[in-house]
């Protein structure tokens, strides 16, 4: 495994959380970082689709929308993660920006976090992991987190040292037992569509700036 990041000397008591990679990620995903001091990512496991591996959500004018990455890889074909390749056939990159820019052009902290995010959209990667990755990072640096990131090349088993939530924290399904809900933050669209829970942290971030890291870390 490859570790990332520093991170203090003492380790948390509580079990490991064992993550998939994911595309920025959810705000969901940033408040689980802030509780622990290390997580793993599994870089070894079977790509899955529809996940967070490839897809972010944020919310615009119309309402809530996913950005989705398109991979380069032949449908129904078991592939780690690591292997898993991007497609640029489309020009997803600047359309992703595109409706970053149209969704949080208004918002408090927009140019606050624009340019880090054109800087790693606008580059090329060969791998899905390298750009979960790059996201993950800036996630991590807009929220001050100095969570250690533990990287594994070959699939991890399930064990009692781990909370797997590999196949769990899924946007399609509710959030797992040993991850909370953010409570409700102010967005830019609320007066059209009210609170909308489980959004990307480019919404968190966009909207509450320097706040986002006390949101993540409140409890009921």
């Amino acid at each position: 495994m490859v570790q990332m990041n520093n991170a203090p000397a003492s380790l948390c008591a509580m079990a490991v959380p064992l993550l998939s990679a994911f595309y920025f990620g959810s705000a969901e995903h940033y408040r689980l970082l802030a509780q622990h001091e290390r997580v793993v990512i599994d870089l070894g496991e079977h790509y899955e689709r529809q996940s967070y591996r490839t897809r972010t959500a944020i919310i615009g004018p119309n309402g809530p929308q996913d950005l989705v990455v398109p991979v380069a890889r032949r449908a129904g074909e078991k592939m780690p993660m690591r292997t898993v390749g991007l497609s640029y056939a489309e020009t997803w990159a600047q359309q992703h920006v595109h409706a970053i820019r149209s969704a949080y052009g208004q918002t408090p902290w927009f140019m606050h976090y624009i340019d880090d995010i054109e800087s790693v959209l606008l580059r090329k990667y060969d791998r899905l992991v390298d750009l979960d990755l790059a996201t993950m990072r800036l996630g991590l640096k807009w929220l001050g987190l100095r969570t250690e990131l533990t990287l594994s090349d070959e699939y991890v088993e399930p064990s009692d040292a781990y909370l797997d939530l590999r196949y769990t924290l899924h946007p399609k399904k509710p959030l797992p037992a040993g991850v909370t809900p953010l409570p409700p933050y102010p967005q830019v669209f609320a007066d059209r569509h009210g609170s909308v829970p489980r959004l990307g942290v480019m919404d968190l971030v966009m909207n509450t700036g320097p706040g986002a890291l006390r949101i993540l870390r409140a409890t009921d």
